[in-house]
């Protein structure tokens, strides 16, 4: 019987509620047959009995749970007082307080769990052996002072717990601490520490219960939606619902499904959205789960509101009277923020539907937030804050609120780590950037809307590109699993070569790759924020040059102009047409690249490639001609701009561009200062690529003792430790861009891929580096216009300018571009010069650009 009893708990555990209840009322029926006065009989079923309560709780909801529970608790009340009653009343108030905390009734959760953990002391003061119903008692409640906002109490339940778990050799407490610190940091607002948490804790759970991993997974979204990065935690949540529906696991099947539609309100994926969230409302109500089928529906109600204020029509009253009936229900079970969301989601339609006053009147009911208050609750508040003023005609408090929320949203940015972490913030703050723009806009093109814009620009963009990274922080793990990846794609590269399948490589590689990325998120903080770039500063910087800042406002193309010091802002026509221009241009350049097609071809692909590159001309820099004369330019595009080879536009062959990703990242990077190398310059050439070789050997003309890798020299390792330090590298091998993954675009070196990732080993990074590669100026654009790729991370890691293509290019036309570029250099000119004279000669055939500065 207790075998019986022990199975069922196991079972438990592993979340397959409904066999676990099978268990336990086949347990009940053999005590049954046991004589009743036995006091073990006793004690056993009053065990067995509130195990049913939490297994049948979890399958078919509290109604049905509750009345063993309550039978439990009427033989304990019948036993004598001593040990074994204290406690068998301390499991019973622990399994009770379990029971309303998965019900999401958190204030009489915690009032039974205090109870608890003191009949528990007091049982393990008198003797009992119950040190894991302490360990029980104390988690439970840890958790509901998690989900009520009190983490330190939370902290100082779940450190005794590890202890407790050490001392009394408990590898299953130690795995669910774990996983219960990583949900207290995510409450606190640190990403980086919860990640590591969840890591640990998934590692533990595969080897004490396999069967939970599904759970830490899901867990683990969760803080990625916090981060902004809602494709990752939707493939995350993904991957667990099939192993949470096999486990019969309800409840965290719901949770991750409210979590998955999340993930799609965030990915404006608006009708996945509402279908996952009425999966888990329905889920939670079968389950008598009232609270957390009200927290479903907020999500759902979320993306209901996004489709009705982005309609033509008026939205409907009805959507009013939800969003205030899930305020008043989660209001009345201690759920504040959610209250508040409901409510602050009534106040937007309102003001869509025209009630201002009603709006104006049900905002100033809506609480303030609270410590703990989720950063995406926060940004909501202060965007229908704006937005309510925009209505009552109160501009100056429209913008005050959107300059107080990106005040917020930095402090949260500035304890993320990793590139990825950084950048996912920015969607937080995407409505909120937009409706400050366009308040800007509204106001004309006078000389002050363009300083408001370009303010408004620097402080919503590229926050990536802000941060002067910190020094690096080897992680062996990371490495080793990087290696493996570099080994993996070569040895697939051989495969396909020879014919062979690469299905099983390719799954590994997929593995390690999520694997690399989750370890990236789990860095410490990226590095120290610079100021956003002020407009006098950035105007005595340009000296002569000019500097044009590209936005994207729904369809709206603009531009702000900075020459001599001051600011214009020029409108540009509709978004959509540059883009596809912008589109057609790369691919024609992509098919023009291989170095020996036919003249016909050529001459055909040639002409289409020049009036996409016209077209692009016309819009983009032809309004603005006579404000920017010949002047050499710095370019600041947004997302449709990024694949542009700007030297392939008839206005600027010939003409010193530089591309920066913001105002404030190009004055950091063209700033004064010491150089961080030693005057040392590499060459490295690739294999697979014919004209490296002699590329290299060329190029050492203009570098004299310059340090050469080529051939079995160039490994990954060798390359990394001669860029470390340099002043200027050149590199010419295979680039590969991955749009799926920007961090893992990479270099091909003789052992394998130099990646993304990796370069932010580098402890002193060179000044310059030049790419004679394919594609790896190429850039994913995630929200807030954050370009991630390889050339990115080079200028986020600290290198000052970058010099590469934005589409594929021949390796002899590579190699004579290159050549050109580096005795121009040699003669004294600056990069952005030289490689303006570079690609003159062949512009649709040379698509380098000059990323960051060019001093």
């Amino acid at each position: 019987m207790t075998r019986l009893h022990a199975d069922a708990h196991q079972i438990a555990l592993s979340q397959q509620y409904v066999k676990a209840s099978r268990l336990n009322r086949r347990g009940l029926r053999m005590l049954d047959r046991l004589p009743a006065e036995d006091p073990d009989q006793q004690t056993l079923r009053v065990r067995v009995l509130a195990s049913l309560a939490h297994t049948d709780s979890e399958a078919y909801g509290i109604r049905e749970g509750m009345p063993s529970l309550d039978l439990a608790g009427r033989l304990v009340s019948s036993m004598p007082v001593g040990s074994q009653r204290m406690a068998l009343e301390g499991l019973i108030e622990r399994q009770h307080g379990n029971i309303l905390w998965r019900a999401g009734r958190l204030p009489e959760a915690r009032a039974v769990l205090d109870k608890a953990v003191v009949a528990a002391d007091k049982a393990l003061a008198s003797g009992a052996p119950v040190e894991n119903g302490l360990i029980s008692a104390l988690t439970a409640r840890a958790l509901v002072n998690i989900a009520m906002g009190h983490p330190t109490s939370a902290g100082d339940d779940l450190r005794r717990c590890l202890w407790l778990g050490h001392t009394y050799h408990a590898p299953l407490t130690l795995a669910i601490t774990t996983t219960n610190l990583g949900e207290m940091h995510y409450r606190m607002g640190d990403a980086p520490t919860a990640l590591r948490y969840y890591e640990e804790a998934e590692r533990l759970m595969q080897r004490v219960a396999p069967t939970a991993v599904s759970k830490v997974r899901s867990d683990r979204a969760q803080v990625l939606l916090f981060a902004g990065l809602a494709e990752e935690a939707a493939n995350a949540l993904d991957e667990s619902f099939a192993s949470l529906r096999a486990q019969g696991s309800n409840r965290d099947l719901a949770e991750a499904e409210t979590l998955r539609a999340a993930a799609a309100v965030m990915a404006g994926d608006y009708a996945a959205a509402r279908a996952f969230a009425a999966l888990a409302r329905r889920r939670h109500l079968r389950q008598e789960r009232p609270v957390l089928a009200w927290l479903a529906s907020l999500t759902g109600l979320h993306a209901a509101v996004a489709v009705a204020l982005s309609g033509p029509r008026k939205p409907s009253k009805s959507l009013v009277r939800q969003a205030l009936q899930l305020s008043e229900q989660m209001g009345g079970v201690a759920k504040t923020d959610e209250a508040a969301v409901a409510k602050l989601l009534a106040v937007r339609v309102l003001l869509r539907r025209g009630e201002v006053e009603e709006a104006t009147r049900l905002l100033a009911e809506t609480p303030a937030p609270r410590r703990f208050t989720s950063i995406d609750h926060r940004m909501l508040r202060r965007l229908v804050r704006a937005e309510v003023a925009v209505a009552t005609g109160d501009r100056r408090t429209a913008f005050s609120q959107a300059r107080v929320g990106f005040a917020e949203l930095g402090r949260t940015r500035d304890r993320m780590g990793g590139l990825e972490l950084v950048s996912g913030t920015a969607v937080h703050g995407r409505e909120l950037g937009v409706l400050a723009v366009r308040l800007v806009l509204d106001g004309g093109r006078s000389a002050a809307n363009a300083r408001r814009l370009f303010g408004w620009l620097e402080r919503t963009r590229a926050q990536v590109y802000r941060y002067e990274p910190q020094p690096s922080i080897d992680d062996p793990e990371l490495a080793d699993r990087v290696s493996e990846i570099r080994n993996l794609t070569r040895s697939m590269q051989l495969a396909k070569a020879e014919g062979r399948s690469v299905r099983e490589m390719a799954a590994r590689q997929a593995a390690l790759q999520q694997e690399v990325t989750r370890l990236g998120w789990q860095t410490t903080v990226w590095g120290r924020p610079r100021p956003v770039a002020d407009l006098a500063e950035v105007g005595k910087r340009l000296e002569d040059r000019a500097m044009i800042s590209f936005a994207a406002v729904e369809d709206a193309l603009v531009a702000v102009v900075i020459v001599d010091g001051r600011p214009r802002l020029v409108r540009l026509g509709r978004v959509a047409d540059a883009q596809q221009a912008a589109q057609m241009l790369h691919a024609d350049l992509d098919a023009l690249a291989p170095d020996h097609l036919p003249a016909a071809l050529v001459e055909v692909v040639s002409s289409s490639a020049r009036r996409r590159a016209e077209s692009l001309d016309e819009q983009l820099l032809r309004p603005l001609a006579a404000v920017i004369g010949d002047r050499e330019l710095v370019i600041v595009p947004t997302a449709p701009l990024y694949p542009i080879a700007w030297g392939a536009l008839p206005s600027l062959r010939g003409r010193p561009v530089v591309v920066a990703p913001s105002a404030t990242a190009w004055l950091s990077a063209s700033a004064d200062q010491q150089l961080p190398g030693t005057g040392r310059s590499v060459l490295v050439g690739g294999p697979d690529l014919p004209a490296a070789v002699g590329e290299v050997a060329q190029l050492t003309r203009y570098l004299p003792g310059a340090q050469v890798l080529h051939g079995p020299q160039a490994t990954v390792e060798a390359v990394l430790e001669a860029l470390d330090g340099a002043q200027l590298a050149h590199v010419a091998a295979h680039g590969v861009h991955e749009p799926g993954n920007a961090l893992f675009s990479r270099l091909d070196l003789v052992d394998g891929g130099l990646f993304a990732h990796e370069t932010a080993r580098l402890q002193r990074p060179p000044e310059q580096v030049v790419l004679a590669a394919c594609e790896l100026a190429m850039s994913r654009i995630r929200p807030g216009d954050e370009a991630l790729g390889f050339a990115g991370a080079l200028l986020a890691t600290g290198v000052r300018t970058v010099t590469a293509a934005v589409s594929r290019v021949g390796d002899h036309t590579a190699a004579e571009s290159m050549a050109f570029y580096h005795r121009r250099v040699a003669e004294g000119a600056r990069p952005a010069v030289a490689l303006a004279d570079a690609t003159a000669a062949d512009p649709f055939r040379r698509p380098f650009i000059c990323l960051g500065a060019s001093n």
